[in-house]
């Protein structure tokens, strides 16, 4: 299982954020479950290093050793927080940096959050088809979170660990070849431990 990579990113462009709350209680529970160690890259810090090229060919070192952490991933966790009923400019400027051929057969857990429960749905309509044309499989339970969801910047909503617990158990058996379902309890997350 060390093998494994897995790579968290947050879409926020402002810190502390309640999005990188999310993708690092995810990739949290991931590396529970698959016993590896993982990484988050949130695009507060790699979005100056991404803009300063517009084109894959003009990365400098910076620049490429992020998207090459994220070609590299098997393991994707990408969440955004919702602004204008999308993601942010910043994530889509860094997949636009990224080889179209990468992501094929890759998993990914998509992650969002919004002020209000009416963003719930832009995980459906914006962030899974963009995993769609990259070919990569997108889990079914996406997980979402408001305000309310969290104290300060700290998530701690019981439905929301439990969205986690869902997303993580569905790639579990995206890794046919893995013995991780035999060899690992089902490890719940708590609202205090996320």
């Amino acid at each position: 299982m060390g093998s494994i990579k897995v790579l968290g990113l947050s879409g926020n462009v402002k810190q502390p954020s309640r999005t990188a709350s999310v993708v690092r209680s995810v990739v949290t529970a991931v590396e529970q479950h698959f016993s590896i160690e993982g990484r988050v890259i949130e695009l507060v810090d790699a979005a100056p290093i991404l803009f300063r090229a517009l084109r894959a060919d003009q990365l400098d070192q910076a620049g490429r050793d992020i998207i090459d952490a994220v070609e590299a991933a098997d393991i994707l966790v990408v969440g955004s927080p919702v602004y204008r009923a999308s993601y942010t400019g910043a994530l889509k400027h860094l997949f636009d940096l990224v080889d179209f051929r990468a992501l094929t057969g890759k998993r990914v857990i998509l992650a969002a959050t919004g002020g209000t429960p009416l963003h719930g749905l832009m995980t459906e309509h914006q962030l899974r088809p963009l995993f769609g044309f990259f070919n990569a499989l997108t889990v079914p339970t996406a997980i979402y979170a408001t305000e309310s969801d969290f104290t300060g910047h700290a998530l701690t909503s019981a439905a929301v660990a439990e969205r986690i617990n869902r997303a993580v158990s569905e790639l579990i058996q995206l890794f046919p070849n893995a013995d991780v379902s035999t060899r690992i309890a089902h490890t719940n997350l708590h609202p205090e431990t996320v």
